[in-house]
């Protein structure tokens, strides 16, 4: 079981990093992917480096590089979740035992120096671990290039209830007409798959709960029209979290209820109360540099060159030379699958009805936030933003 500290340490800096990246434009990332390898590197940092690394994950430097294997390894037996991490060094840079003793073992690779061997392997080792989903290893390789330190994260469930596929014609908002690849389900399980908050610091929030098979659910954020969805994930990260309270599905008032939710009497011939939530299909691509958002990440000063910030790694000096994520995610009919790798470089420093029903209509029809969350810990996989679903059918007028 992962350790709690980490859970919550994990989840406040994918809220924050959420908060920061979601503009008006799609995009997904795991600070799960990015935390473990900060805190490796928060053990072996000396000096402000070692101070703004721990302020960035929220546990001391002392304990962080022993967490940050443990984490690894964590997520590595999370059903569902493919974890890897890899070293590559130049072979006359001396790594410190003890640090790379806290590495899962045999992860440790050597950099020949020629810029087009160690890409052919980077990038290899890259798309193996994630199945092909990630082709490049997310860090420029340079002559001064010493250490390479990446991870890989891959995350999988299969819906224990499939959507069925069909046309979505959103009635308002910026994807207003558009025909797009729509998925709908029905559930009678008012309370597991369907909570409203009316009381966040972004506003009201509409969550619905998607369950995987293998202890792995999908969160579908909304909230109110106009909120910027950074400010969306960021609460949504909280309430998932429990910090909010909130209204199950079987507690909602008639009418307009939530955020894209409606609830209303409808003739059928079973009276039990139903859900109906109905989204677009999405697959969303991103490409971070961590270091545009150094102090989010406690590196501002690991980036400067004019002397070296990692002792417990290296008695050579070694500077924070590149930080990067790339990363996919993908929501179908049948689940979910997201992929991300995360490296960083270290260079010298230098039918008919009869009766009525209650019908809870959930309906996802402008951009929206989605939070993968392991079930047992509530450790937030990735979290992402969607703006651009993808495409159904053309429409005939």
């Amino acid at each position: 079981m992962i350790d709690a500290t980490a859970v919550r340490a994990v989840n406040a800096m994918t809220a924050r990093w959420a908060r920061a990246a979601v503009t008006d434009e799609g995009t997904v990332l795991a600070a799960a992917g990015v935390w473990p390898l900060l805190a490796l590197l928060a053990g072996g940092a000396g000096g402000p480096v070692r101070q703004e690394l721990e302020g960035a994950l929220g546990v001391g430097a002392d304990a962080a590089t022993a967490l940050g294997g443990e984490v690894l390894g964590a997520l590595d037996g999370m059903a569902g979740v493919d974890a890897a991490t890899g070293l590559w060094t130049r072979r006359d840079l001396p790594i410190r035992p003890g640090w790379e003793a806290a590495l899962p073992p045999g992860v440790r690779a050597t950099l020949t120096g020629d810029g087009e061997r160690d890409r052919k392997e980077l990038d290899a080792w890259a798309s193996r671990r994630t199945r092909g989903a990630i082709t490049e290893m997310p860090v420029p390789l340079t002559p001064a290039t010493l250490l390479v330190l990446a991870g890989a994260l891959t995350v999988r469930t299969d819906w224990v209830q499939p959507f069925r596929p069909g046309p979505l014609v959103p009635r308002g908002g910026p994807w207003r007409d558009r025909s797009l690849a729509g998925l709908t389900r029905f559930t009678e399980d008012l309370d597991g798959a369907l909570r409203v908050v009316p009381d966040t610091p972004a506003g009201p929030l509409t969550l619905s709960g998607v369950a995987g098979g293998n202890g792995l659910d999908v969160h579908l954020v909304l909230g109110a029209e106009g909120v910027p969805g950074g400010e969306v994930l960021e609460a949504g990260i909280g309430a998932v979290a429990g910090r909010c309270e909130g209204r199950p599905g079987s507690a909602l008032p008639p009418g307009e209820a939530g955020p894209g939710v409606r609830v209303m009497e409808v003739p059928s011939r079973d009276p039990t109360p139903r859900m109906a939530l109905t989204t677009p299909r999405f697959t969303v691509k991103a490409r971070h540099d961590l270091l545009r958002r150094a102090g989010l990440f406690g590196l501002r000063t690991a980036r400067d060159a004019s002397r070296g910030h990692f002792p417990g790694i290296s008695p050579a000096a070694l500077a924070l030379s590149s930080g990067e994520q790339s990363i996919t995610a993908s929501f179908s009919a049948e689940g979910f699958w997201a992929a991300a790798v995360t490296a960083f470089s270290l260079a010298p420093g230098s039918a008919p009805p009869r009766r009525t029903a209650k019908l809870i209509s959930v309906r996802y029809e402008r951009p929206f936030g989605f939070l993968a969350v392991h079930r047992a810990s509530g450790l937030v996989l990735t979290a992402g933003w969607v703006t651009e679903p993808e495409a159904g059918p053309a429409t005939m007028w």
